[in-house]
């Protein structure tokens, strides 16, 4: 949005101008929250915002004609920035002249030589007054002090300009008078008018009645803004009809030319040739010289002409690029449209060299908008994905429309800062665990990992298990998870009798707002260890005692004396049971079957066998180490079963295999032996 304000010069601090917030229609109390900021290319501040109800006053006094010289439109150009959201307001001031200045004339007095036998109607240029305001506030009129000799007429040249000239009106007789004093007064329009004066002093002379004549009242040039010193601008040339020394011309610069354009320029005082005399550092492409061409008469006079110089723009400066605003980091789920910063770009250079074509590199996620004059905006124009891309290096090239252009080029580094788009990500959807049963309390089981491509706290994982149960307990009271890094331990030891495998679910979560997460499940497998020794099923020995089988007294060879019956609640190998006969009363009569436990006869029955007879049975598994049971079966050799059994505790109990009597033996017969091979070893010592 634009507003316009005017307001005269001079204007006292602290006066009224208008209301920003009113007038732009923005909330007045919104103003310090959204940073307000007035920015302008002008070194000083002329105006003030009240941060509270918006009001626009007047911080210090504009003088117009400092400001802005001979410019017939005074303006002053303001950028209201406001962010949250970032908006621009272009603000423009139209400075109002007031009659503050009078009209000045270049010299405090002004001398003329004037030959006694000149004729009436004689006309002398007489010098302009300058007046820094503006329009009717500028000279409008001049007056001439009352003398019987002359009068004043105004003057016009072939550019529209008007100046005074000096009309003699009676014959001057210098013997009388020499010398005549007048008053030239310059008032302006102003309202009360404001005047200044200049003393012209008439000297009477008696010689050289012609002054020189220029061929053209105004001459026209137009040269480039960057030609190198000595460059022929324009050649003057006036005439006089006098001879001699009267008739001799000089030319040089009129003393009401300013000494600034001076500088720029000299003129030869012989040829008229104007020529660049150093560096144009002018902003005004028009500029205006008076030149004065004098004769070398004893009393030279003299007459002026207008140079009027044209400075054609060259394209000697390059676009200038300025940040106004700059937002980074921006986050990288920032829509399409986000402004990201304001630039300021402007060219010195007038016309066409001072056009500007701007653009970014097309392969880039965001896009240049013109907005106000001389500004542009930096928004996105595609998603960001921090992941893919954390950071862009956008070059800003600017290049004005002059020939040759001149291209400058500014780059930002725009940060993208991360949100929680991504969850955690496990490598697998589920991971197998084995574990041996009687595992110690707090061993290590397994360790689950997920990424999480954000970063900071977004990326950051913690683990936790999903609220289940296994085998009617709470998984909390069978494992646990460290949250920092997923290692998963045992609470308690597994059973492989009771629980063969269960399945579970640990959560990954980042720290993100809101968290994001994942889930994986988690497989165990217990695995078997020999912890059971076998279980003998049959034959049973309640309370301890010998189980007793009956068998007939003659039975045949092979006859199925009993079969043991045993399980192992292991697994595989370590539930693979063998049988082993360990004791037999009469080992010629009895043998067990390894693979089925069988016990049969080995022989048919005799009258002379005894009637009783005791085995001894070990049920043993593969486990490592293996773990066994054993059962001691009575067999009673009877064709009926009795009615009281017999007991079979103390009958035929293995042999010890050393006692103390066949330790003694052994001890004495040893002792023997070596008497009886010392005696031969000192039989052969002696023969010898």
């Amino acid at each position: 949005g634009q507003v316009v304000y005017s307001i005269a010069e001079e204007t006292e601090r602290g006066a009224p101008v208008g209301n920003i917030a009113k007038d732009l229609g923005i909330e007045a109390a919104t103003l310090a929250a959204r940073k307000f900021r007035m920015l302008t290319g002008s070194s000083k501040q002329y105006f003030n915002i009240n941060a509270s109800t918006g009001a626009l006053s007047v911080n210090e006094p504009i003088d117009r004609e400092q400001l802005c010289e001979l410019k017939s439109a005074c303006l002053l150009n303001y950028e209201l920035v406001l962010e949250n959201p970032l908006e621009l307001y272009r603000m423009e001031f139209k400075v109002l002249d007031v009659n503050d200045n009078s009209p000045v004339f270049p010299l405090s007095e002004y001398h003329i030589n004037m030959p006694e036998f000149l004729s009436p109607g004689a006309r002398f240029t007489l010098p302009s007054a300058r007046d820094l305001d503006e329009g009717t506030n500028g000279v409008q009129n001049y007056t001439l002090s009352s003398d019987e000799h002359f009068h004043l007429e105004m003057q016009t040249r072939g550019d529209g300009s008007k100046y005074p000239e000096l009309v003699l009106k009676k014959a001057l007789d210098r013997e009388q008078q020499a010398t005549h004093r007048l008053v030239l007064t310059a008032k302006d329009g102003g309202d009360p008018p404001k005047s200044g004066n200049v003393s012209v002093i008439v000297t009477v002379l008696d010689t050289n009645d012609n002054a020189p004549e220029f061929e053209h009242s105004v001459y026209r040039a137009s040269i480039l803004e960057n030609s190198p010193s000595g460059t022929l601008v324009v050649q003057v040339h006036a005439t006089d009809l006098d001879e001699g020394p009267n008739g001799e011309i000089r030319y040089s610069f009129s003393n009401t030319t300013s000494a600034e354009l001076q500088r720029m320029f000299s003129i030869h005082p012989h040829t008229g040739e104007v020529t660049v005399n150093g560096v144009l550092a002018v902003q005004r492409p028009l500029l205006e010289l008076l030149i004065e061409a004098r004769d070398n008469g004893a009393f030279g006079m003299s007459s002026t002409a207008k140079l009027l110089v044209e400075i054609t723009d060259v394209n000697n400066h390059g676009p200038e690029i300025t940040v106004t605003y700059l937002s980074s980091p921006i986050p990288e789920d920032a829509v399409p449209g986000t402004v990201i910063a304001l630039l300021s770009i402007l060219d010195k250079d007038p016309g066409e060299n001072g056009k500007i074509a701007c653009q970014i590199p097309d392969n880039l996620p965001f896009q240049l908008k013109p907005s106000l004059e001389n500004y542009y905006s930096l928004v996105t124009s595609g998603l960001l994905d921090r992941e893919l891309i954390s950071e862009y290096n956008i070059t800003i090239t600017a290049t004005d429309l002059g020939s040759p252009p001149i291209t400058t080029q500014k780059t930002l580094w725009v940060q993208i800062s991360d949100v929680n788009d991504n969850p955690p990500v496990f490598s697998a959807d589920s991971f197998d665990v084995f574990v041996e049963e009687n595992n110690p309390l707090g061993a290590f089981l397994y360790q689950v990992s997920a990424s999480d491509p954000d970063t900071g706290e977004n990326g950051r994982v913690s683990y936790t298990l999903r609220n289940s149960t296994v085998a009617g307990s709470p998984l909390a009271s069978l494992l646990s998870v460290s949250a920092a890094n997923g290692s998963i331990y045992a609470r308690r030891a597994f059973d492989f009798e009771q629980l063969k495998s269960f399945s579970f679910q640990v959560e990954a979560k980042d720290n993100g707002l809101p968290a994001l997460s994942a889930a994986i499940t988690v497989n165990v497998y217990i695995s078997d260890q020999n912890d059971n020794a076998p279980a003998i099923l049959y034959p049973t020995s309640p309370n301890g005692s010998v189980a007793v089988e009956v068998v007939p007294r003659l039975a045949d060879e092979d006859y199925l004396v009993t079969k043991v019956v045993a399980d192992d609640d292991d697994n595989a190998q370590n539930a693979w049971l063998s049988y082993h006969l360990t004791y037999s009363s009469d080992s010629t009569l009895f043998h067990l079957s390894p693979h089925t436990g069988e016990l049969r006869t080995t022989r048919s029955m005799r009258s002379t066998d005894f009637l009783k007879h005791k085995v001894v049975v070990v049920v043993q598994d593969h486990g490592d180490p293996p773990l066994s049971s054993t059962v001691t079966v009575g067999i009673l050799l009877a064709d009926t079963l009795p009615q009281v059994l017999p007991d079979f505790d103390d009958y035929g109990q293995p042999p010890p295999l050393l006692n103390a009597t066949n330790i003694y033996l052994i001890a004495s017969l040893a002792c023997v032996s070596f008497v009886f091979a010392a005696f031969l070893l000192f039989f052969a010592v002696m023969r010898l």
